[in-house]
């Protein structure tokens, strides 16, 4: 299938690896011309070196900043000031119990995670809007329906980001412009990676027997029972972003290996 991404352009926060780089690495193959970002030069760089290598006709490049400030926001869209698809993919986590987490995480998280999408959104919509063609996609998790214990400020802005796409589809219905968010199950992303290898180390198991223990005891309800690859996720972001995807808007489309039990 022909995505028509062809010449269109797209920006990806929080690129440099995991999910975010598999996206624009999807999105770099259909012939997108694709900005990643980071927040460091060197992992921008090693990034974007990385697709061209396995795609010499890749036309990617990197912009460094932190785009969980404002700051780092507005100093990014002077580099880059117009965009046909975004995908709001920069995020962070870690598990924390609920009576440790302090105000000042509930704020950074919601700054980093939230804001930064409805940052760039607000950047890059009016252009959109005015060539009556665009996508904006923020990838959120199943922690927006099912809110994990361990990490609860985390799982309130994946709800959030589900909230937000959701009402600014609503604000350019009739447009040529969708707004969707994705749910990724859990995710052998670089993050992730590292914990479970942490705490197969800490519990004396191999990282095989971890994520074993991790489906049965963590997300049990999950019909994949193992993590998904950046890549899986990548495709169906790849696919929203596309021409071929303009009934879908305002969704909150799940693929997350079937971890939410619900049907709807």
């Amino acid at each position: 299938m022909d995505l028509g991404l062809r010449g269109k352009r797209a920006v990806v926060s929080g690129s440099t690896a995991g999910i975010g780089f598999a996206i624009a690495a999807a999105l770099a193959a259909e012939g997108t011309s694709v900005v990643l970002n980071g927040r460091t030069e060197e992992r921008v760089k090693s990034a974007v070196e990385k697709i061209r290598s396995g795609n010499s006709a890749a036309d990617v490049r990197g912009v460094a900043g932190d785009l969980g400030t404002a700051a780092g926001v507005t100093a990014f869209v002077e580099q880059v000031p117009d965009a046909d698809i975004l995908i709001n993919n920069l995020g962070i986590f870690e598990p924390k119990p609920f009576a440790e987490i302090s105000d000042a995480d509930w704020l950074r998280f919601f700054e980093v995670n939230v804001l930064s999408g409805v940052r760039l959104a607000r950047a890059y919509l009016p252009a959109m809007l005015k060539r009556n063609w665009g996508r904006i996609i923020f990838i959120s998790s199943e922690s927006a329906q099912q809110i994990p214990a361990e990490m609860i400020h985390y799982g309130m802005t994946k709800t959030a980001q589900v909230a937000v796409a959701r009402g600014l589809a609503e604000s350019v219905a009739g447009t040529g412009v969708t707004v969707n968010s994705v749910l990724p199950g859990p995710t052998a992303s670089e993050g992730v990676a590292t914990f479970v290898e942490r705490m197969a180390q800490q519990r004396g198991v191999s990282k095989a027997d971890m994520e074993k223990q991790f489906f049965a005891t963590g997300r049990p309800s999950s019909l994949l029972k193992r993590f998904e690859t950046p890549g899986e996720i990548a495709a169906v972001v790849a696919f929203l972003a596309s021409m071929q995807s303009v009934t879908i808007n305002g969704a909150a489309v799940r693929a997350e290996g079937g971890v939410v039990r619900s049907i709807f």
